[in-house]
């Protein structure tokens, strides 16, 4: 085929055995979340940057984001086949769904977030905050009472890659947009490049992944005061070379994190690529094992236990013994 020919694949075979080596052990606690006679499957592999996963169990399908190539591809769980949803794609990133159901997307080239109706027309959310423009809109999740909440910072205006270069007009920050008036808030902008985000289980607590910390990446923790975020305190920390990207939430509270290298001098990145998952009190419990860095999960399937994993190049799934939280 043409288009196989033209993109480039990453070689991967499935473990022969059971349990799968790859997906190892750090902690006692993560046993009981291994499933012995389940390994990693690669789904897709063709992408430039692969983002933003997000299940739509209505449709059985996934949508995820390769930002590079301008582009959001659907995997259909009935056929396992591959197809182009959206192109171009306004350079898309995060990706989420409202409650009522519609695709929300972080666009790098739009410097917006936008909804797509039931009819396929779709409709600027926000852009502009305080006559100013957003930067690039990178992660979002949307709350049960209907606000959402995305991360802003540079990377879509940083050169060609991405989107488009641009000069910022607003610091890095955090928004929430009312989910009955629209009403555009700062939430915080304290942060050095705000990337994934999460709710707790009950959403008590949102997470946000600083992706620029130094020395080290982060997550931070604060908890949920209506339109506010209040006591802000330290989840997690790298504590060394590793890259948190995006993170989902599982039904118990764990986090569940997309992981590689930095970059920095010495770092072994085939040891850190992968998802790197964490108890609710940030003890480094588990970690799965991918040939590509990965930058965002998300849950699915039909019982919310599939673990989809959007790695660089390609998207990877692994059935666990939890949920997502819903």
């Amino acid at each position: 085929m043409k288009d196989a020919a033209m993109r480039t694949t990453v070689p991967f075979t499935p473990s022969a055995r059971y349990p799968d080596a790859a997906v190892e052990v750090l902690d006692e606690r993560f046993r009981a979340l291994r499933l012995f006679s389940a390994s990693i499957e690669q789904l897709y592999s063709g992408c430039r940057w692969a983002e933003g996963p997000q299940w739509f169990g209505d449709l059985r399908c996934l949508l995820w984001s390769d930002i590079p190539n301008d582009r959001i591809l659907r995997w259909d769980e009935c056929s396992r086949r591959t197809s182009v949803f959206r192109q171009p794609a306004r350079h898309a990133n995060g990706l989420a769904r409202d409650r009522q159901g519609r695709l929300l997307t972080c666009e790098h080239g739009g410097r917006r977030i936008t909804r797509t109706e039931y009819d396929g027309s779709i409709t600027e959310l926000a852009a502009h905050f305080e006559g100013q423009r957003l930067n690039s809109p990178n992660d979002i999740v949307c709350a049960r009472d209907g606000s959402i909440w995305f991360t802003d910072p540079t990377f879509g205006i940083a050169g060609w890659w991405e989107g488009d270069p641009a000069e910022a007009e607003r610091p890095h920050a955090v928004y929430r947009i009312d989910g009955e008036s629209g009403r555009l808030d700062c939430v915080l902008d304290d942060l050095a490049g705000p990337n994934g985000l999460a709710f707790s289980p009950d959403e008590s607590v949102l997470y946000v992944v600083e992706s620029r910390a130094k020395p080290h990446r982060k997550v931070w923790a604060y908890d949920v005061d209506g339109q506010r975020l209040i006591n802000k305190r330290l989840q997690i920390d790298a504590d060394g070379p590793g890259a948190l990207d995006g993170i989902a939430v599982d039904i118990d509270g764990r986090l569940w994190c997309g992981w590689g290298s930095d970059g920095s001098a010495g770092a072994d990145a085939a040891a850190l690529d992968g998802v790197r998952v964490f108890d609710r009190d940030g003890t480094p419990i588990g970690h799965i094992h991918l040939p590509e860095r990965c930058a965002n999960v998300c849950f699915g399937g039909a019982k919310r236990n599939r673990l989809f994993m959007a790695a660089s190049h390609s998207l990877y799934a692994l059935y666990v013994n939890t949920q997502g939280a819903a």
